[in-house]
């Protein structure tokens, strides 16, 4: 009789041990494939899987080079990425009809990415690089980088991208270059990292762009872009140099509250629209020397730490006031100045009252 007891009770015991355990693997879902595997390759994990499942689920750059060779595009979601894709090794194309009206883009050596490019809450170990020089990189799907951790370089320069791009929550710990690439539509970088050095040198924006609530961990080049719809940079931190000289904007560039640790160059910048600095930050030298406002440029409680450089600026409004730290030690000296006038005054009413 007691050894039944004592069976039973292992029984229970392992019965309340193992389901728990079985209830935890069952929480990572791997999407199943669906009739869009034929034009996407995708692969998605839940939420509820181990870096150890996440890990036999991982998807090899390979794979991701051969279904772009094969005419499809990627969806990942969840999922780790391992090695470096090469997009300069894509075959030679022909120039998509959609770009047949661009003569700039004529003669170049064209390779397409011929669907989607969506990696979201992943992480991608390896580099992702398009560096022919003389190549261009032309990408038809959106592309959605949201939520995904780059651990290594990602150049994407000289690309056109037909449709959104969105970088929102992305964080890029290595270098991100986007040199010369045109965005035909929204560009959304919302609360992005970008690690110590990211480059749009040159890039054209025909979209709306946003960067709003990002942070630039290292140098920021946006040397001589065309932005030619609106620009959203509000509270924005720059934490090492930052260049916009030779830059355009068409539409409104807000700037607001925005953070500039380090140098910040718009030499030569035109501001076609309003230009919004209400309540940025300028910790080091602000230099618009030769920048052109020609709508509305509002620099509100701006805060220049180091002095501002305005030289031969064309503004719409006066020049920014002075730092606020020379504000207050202004005010306190007058404040002493009266104070010390006051009390001379009393003493020579005193003296004169003796007399």
């Amino acid at each position: 009789m007691m050894n039944r007891i004592w069976a039973w009770i292992v029984v229970g015991g392992l019965t309340i041990f193992w389901f728990p355990f079985g209830t935890e693997a069952s929480n990572c879902q791997v999407s199943a494939p669906t009739s869009e595997s034929r034009t996407v390759f995708t692969r998605h994990l839940s939420v509820g899987c181990t870096e150890q499942e996440r890990e036999a689920q991982v998807v090899d750059a390979a794979q991701l080079l051969q279904a772009f060779k094969e005419g499809k595009g990627i969806d990942l979601s969840g999922v780790i990425v391992r090695g470096d894709l090469m997009l300069d090794t894509l075959p030679v194309s022909q120039l998509p009809t959609e770009l047949d009206g661009m003569k700039e883009l004529q003669g170049r050596e064209i390779r397409v990415v011929p669907g989607s490019m969506m990696i979201v809450d992943s992480v991608a170990r390896g580099t992702i690089k398009h560096r022919s020089v003389q190549g261009l990189l032309v990408v038809k799907g959106p592309v959605t980088f949201s939520g995904t951790r780059f651990e290594q370089l990602v150049d994407l320069s000289r690309s056109v991208f037909l449709q959104p791009v969105t970088l929102s929550r992305a964080v890029f710990l290595q270098e991100s270059y986007f040199v010369q690439g045109r965005f035909l539509r929204d560009v959304v970088a919302e609360k992005t990292s970008f690690g110590p050095h990211t480059r749009f040198h040159r890039s054209v924006f025909q979209g709306p762009v946003t960067f709003q609530q990002s942070g630039f961990n290292g140098m920021a080049e946006f040397l001589e872009v065309a932005f030619e719809k609106d620009v959203n940079l509000s509270r924005t931190s720059f934490k090492l140099g930052t260049g916009f000289s030779g830059s355009r904007f068409q539409g409104l560039a807000n700037f607001s509250e925005a953070s500039f640790n380090g140098q910040a160059f718009f030499t030569f910048t035109q501001f076609g629209g309003d230009a919004d600095f209400r309540q940025a930050t300028f910790r080091s030298t602000a230099d618009f020397s030769n920048a052109q406002f020609k709508g509305r440029d509002d620099f509100s409680s701006a805060s220049f730490e180091q002095g501002s450089q305005f030289t031969s600026a064309n503004r719409s409004a006066p020049a920014p006031a002075p730092p606020k730290g020379n504000k207050e030690f202004m005010q306190y000296a007058a404040i002493a100045i009266l104070l010390a006038f006051g009390a001379l005054l009393i003493v020579y009413r005193i003296r004169r009252g003796k007399a």
